[in-house]
This record gives C-alpha cells, sequence and structure tokens, in this order.
C-alpha cells in the first residue's frame, strides 16, 4: 500500500470501533456506559493481535491488547459466537469490566469450517452490578471472590443462540439478554458486520496487507521515538497511600531501560502482593505502560500492537502488579494503574526532562453506592469515578477538573444522577487552590458532594489522601484529596451506612506543579 491507501485503511478500521461505542453507548441502560462512557471497543485480527481501537478507556485497551491473544487461542470459533468473561487472571481486569468477544469470517452465514476467520470485535463495559454483595460491586475487599460474580472465557453465543452456561448474569433474566449485556452483543454486531463490508470492498488479501502494514508503520513510528531519548536507565518510586486493609505506604517502583532500539520496563522491585484490592494483573501494568509510551508518538499513530513490539515488561510473579489468585484487584484497575501512568511519567521525565509534565492527581476517586433489599430481592447500584487536577508541563499549565490518563470517561451529569437514583448533588465545583504551584501551576480538583435521600451502603476506594501528586523542576506538589461525611473526615478506603440526610464530601486532589516560581 502507498502511504494514501495506508492512511485510508487505518482511518477505516478505527471508523468501526468509533461506530461500535456509539452503538453500544445509545443501546445502553446504566449511566456508566451511556452518561460515563465508560467503555472500549477495537480490532483483533485472527491472532489476537490489536490492529484498531477508538479513543476509549486506556485501561481497558491495554489490557486487552496484552490479553488476547492468549483469550482466542485454543478455540473452535464458528460464526456467531459470543465469548463473555471478567476474570482479571484470564485475561480481564476486574470484575465489573464485562469483555464480549466476537470472530469474524470473510462472509456471514458461512461455517467457520468453510469460511475464512479474519479476526474478532470486542468491546469491554463496566457494570455497577456485578453480584458482588456491596453495592456498586467496588468494596474493600481482601479476596477476589468478594467482588462478584466470576466470568472465566465463557460461550454467550454459540452459533447465535444463546447458551445456558449457568453463570447468573446480572443482566440475564429468564434465560434472556438483557440491558447492558445486550447492547454490547449488538455493538459487537455492528462491528462485524462492518469489517465484514470493509474486506468484502477491497479483498481478503489486500486486508491481511493492510493489517501487516499498518502494525510495520506504528513499528516505525515507536523506533522512530525510542531513538529521540537518551539511553541509559532510569529509576523512579513513588507510594500507595494504603491498602484499606492494614498495609500503608506501600512501594512503587521501576527502572527504565532505554536502548536504541527497545525500552525495557522493570517494576520488580514494587512491593509484594498486599492483602487489599490494590493487587492488579500483569494485563493491567501493561496498559499503563503501552499509554504512557503512546503519548511520546504523534496523534495520528495507528493503535495497534506494532507500536509495542519493541516494549519489554519485567514484573514479579506475586507482587502487587503481577498478583496471583485469589488476591483482591477491584481498585488495582483503577487506583494502582493510575499511579503506575506516574510512575512511568516520573522515569521518562528524567530523559525527556523538557517535555513530561508533573504528576496529575494520581486517582481516580471510585465512589460506589446503592441498597439491597434482601426480602424483596431489590436493589439500585450506582459507581462513578471524579475528574481531578493534570499536571502542569514544560510549556503549559494544567487543567482542572478534568478525568486523566487511565481513565477517559466522563462525570455522570447531575440531571442523570438524580433521575436513576435517590440522590441529591449540593455541591459540584472547582476546588480552587489544590494544584500545585510552580512556573506551570498544577490543575486543581473538584468538590462534590452527594445527599442520600434513602438509606444506603457507599464504598470509597481512593488514593493521593497521604501523599500528595509531586512536582517537577521545582515545582510544588498538589493538595491531597479529602473525603466527609457529615464533615467528619472518612478514610481513603472505607464501606459506610449513610441514612436518609446524610452528606458524603469528596474533595479530590490536585496536580503537581512544573518549574519553580519566579522571584519577581
Amino acid at each position: 500500500m502507498n502511504p494514501i491507501e495506508l492512511n485510508l485503511f487505518g482511518s477505516r478500521v478505527a471508523a468501526i470501533c468509533d461506530e461500535m461505542g456509539v452503538v453500544l453507548r445509545r443501546t445502553a441502560f446504566s449511566p456508566n456506559i451511556k452518561d460515563r462512557l465508560d467503555f472500549s471497543c477495537a480490532l483483533f485480527d485472527r491472532a489476537g493481535e490489536l490492529f484498531a481501537q477508538a479513543a476509549h478507556i486506556p485501561v481497558h485497551l491495554g489490557s486487552m491488547a496484552y490479553a488476547m491473544g492468549g483469550i482466542v487461542g485454543q478455540r473452535d470459533w464458528q460464526a456467531g459466537d459470543m465469548l463473555v468473561l471478567n476474570d482479571p487472571y484470564l485475561g480481564g481486569t476486574h470484575l465489573p469490566d464485562v469483555t464480549v468477544i466476537a470472530p469474524v469470517f470473510a462472509a456471514s452465514g458461512f461455517n467457520a469450517k468453510e469460511a475464512t476467520l479474519l479476526g474478532f470485535v470486542a468491546n469491554r463495559a463496566h457494570h455497577a452490578n456485578i453480584g458482588c454483595d456491596t453495592p456498586g460491586s467496588m468494596p474493600v475487599s481482601s479476596s477476589l471472590d468478594e467482588e462478584g460474580i466470576i466470568i472465566p472465557p465463557t460461550w454467550l453465543l454459540r452459533g447465535g443462540k444463546l447458551q445456558d452456561h449457568g453463570i447468573a448474569l446480572p443482566d440475564m433474566q429468564g434465560g434472556k439478554l438483557s440491558g447492558d449485556i445486550a447492547a454490547q452483543v449488538g455493538a459487537n454486531q455492528v462491528g462485524s458486520a462492518r469489517l465484514q463490508e470493509l474486506v468484502h470492498s477491497i479483498g481478503t488479501a489486500a486486508f491481511v496487507q493492510g493489517v501487516s502494514e499498518l502494525n510495520a508503520y506504528a513499528d516505525r513510528l515507536m523506533a522512530v521515538a525510542i531513538s529521540q531519548l537518551q539511553p541509559g536507565a532510569y529509576q523512579f518510586a513513588d507510594l500507595l497511600d494504603d491498602d484499606g486493609c492494614g498495609s500503608r505506604d506501600i512501594p512503587l517502583a521501576v527502572t527504565l531501560t532505554i536502548t536504541p532500539a527497545a525500552i525495557v520496563l522493570d517494576f520488580s522491585a514494587s512491593a509484594a502482593q498486599v492483602p487489599g484490592n490494590l493487587n492488579c494483573p500483569e494485563s493491567v501494568v501493561a496498559a499503563a505502560a503501552y499509554y504512557c509510551l503512546r503519548c511520546l508518538l504523534p496523534d495520528a499513530a495507528p493503535a495497534c500492537a506494532g507500536l509495542f513490539r519493541r516494549v519489554q515488561l519485567v514484573t514479579r510473579p506475586a507482587s502487587i502488579i503481577n498478583a496471583e489468585r485469589p488476591a483482591a484487584v477491584a481498585a488495582g484497575n483503577v487506583e494502582t494503574s493510575m499511579r503506575l501512568v506516574d510512575l512511568v511519567f516520573g522515569a521518562l521525565a528524567q530523559a525527556l526532562p523538557e517535555r513530561i509534565p508533573a504528576a496529575s492527581q494520581g486517582t481516580m476517586n471510585n465512589v460506589a453506592m446503592g441498597h439491597i433489599d434482601a426480602e424483596s430481592g431489590t436493589r439500585w447500584d450506582y459507581y462513578e469515578t471524579l475528574a481531578g487536577g493534570i499536571g502542569g508541563g514544560p510549556r503549559y499549565a494544567g487543567l482542572d477538573a478534568v478525568h486523566s490518563h487511565m481513565t477517559n470517561s466522563l462525570n455522570t451529569p447531575i440531571e442523570s444522577l438524580e433521575m436513576h437514583y435517590p440522590l441529591r448533588v449540593t455541591n459540584y465545583s472547582v476546588r480552587v487552590g489544590s494544584g500545585g504551584a510552580g512556573l506551570h501551576r498544577g490543575g486543581n480538583g473538584i468538590v462534590r458532594e452527594y445527599e442520600f435521600l434513602a438509606a444506603a451502603q457507599c464504598s470509597l476506594l481512593t488514593e493521593r489522601r497521604r501523599v500528595p501528586p509531586w512536582g517537577l523542576h521545582g515545582g510544588s506538589p498538589g493538595a491531597c484529596g479529602r473525603n466527609f461525611l457529615n464533615g467528619a473526615e472518612l478514610p481513603a478506603k472505607c464501606t459506610l451506612n449513610v441514612s436518609a440526610g446524610d452528606r458524603l464530601r469528596i474533595e479530590t486532589p490536585g496536580a503537581g506543579g512544573w518549574g519553580k516560581v519566579p522571584l519577581c
């Protein structure tokens, strides 16, 4: 393909992912998907290598790119199949993130044994109810079993027929799909149809060539980016506040080794697996590393497996970033992943001092709440992440009140929140003065206060409540976040019962400043 043809091919496959996302958003029922956009869509080749993705959630897509080959291998795929999973130790991230994968054959209606397998479409979406005993399915847990229903890679559809797999998915009622799972299935059906249309228009050989050349082009872009870095070994360390189960000041560490042709990220000096749920599978570590390195590339770089062929990860088994079953992982996907980004950027700042920004808020500020009525069996579940500050950079001030890095979701509009749940938002504002001072100041966090209109249970999984986001080159750190119930300060990670009239206030962290403030 010439450069124009390759560019068009890359745009066309990326557009398929975008359309999948539109379908998923418009057909889903929960605010997590239709309002917060906590979902991701991607395309993979027949070996499970990523060749296109939409600009959705980095922690979803990076982890899928890392683990998909093992998920799709060794299975007898047929037209009309769909596989569902959420097991963090078998290609997932944490239990609320449910992934649905479908194979794509050269033409619809063909038997798999007679048709050519082109690749796979997949999407991953966050479900606030994944069968956890704690509303919102983000508990302060110490075992994976406490976090909800564990779904190993399981046939959801086989040959187009819904399977009786014995897994009590919250979105399956009376043996039928409903709600958000059905929306995920529909998104894959649209993606599969569009990919078949593309292949029909250009031919199978041209499609296979396009995927190969797209990856080769991405590899060349990464090679150029690596060649512009100063070779050497760069180390950086940071601390997680606590795991909610007694462990505090939990170390994370990376050694970033840059050679003229490759990058090695060695996280093996990080803490051992902890009792709480800050642990994460290695796929989440890959997602954070891939995201950071992707930030060094041009915006137009294709999002495919070729970008990461020169990237090697090193972790230690049974550590906080390569946990072993049955370690709890609910917060690893959200909190530890954010801090891994800080870690990698901290190391890169030594190799690229005039390009890397100071630390952003370093947490997703997870708020889960709801109520389960044991007598009637009814329940409501809500979950959201909250924005904060983005770090100041070499040529710009940090942004206020935005989601950053591994969470690319939106806020839930107050109107939607109050329409769906017995809640009232009494304060939603910028936390002025929380950004770190510097030549370029860090961004400010936010204040979000909820009033409960009925009794409920609430869980908080937050970070940067003790260890502030760091500044760079003389810039000051951002302010730590704070959590309150009726004016009394709460721990960073806790579960509490609330009554009607109670008010929960979350003050999210600001970000670090960049550079020294001029004296005059």
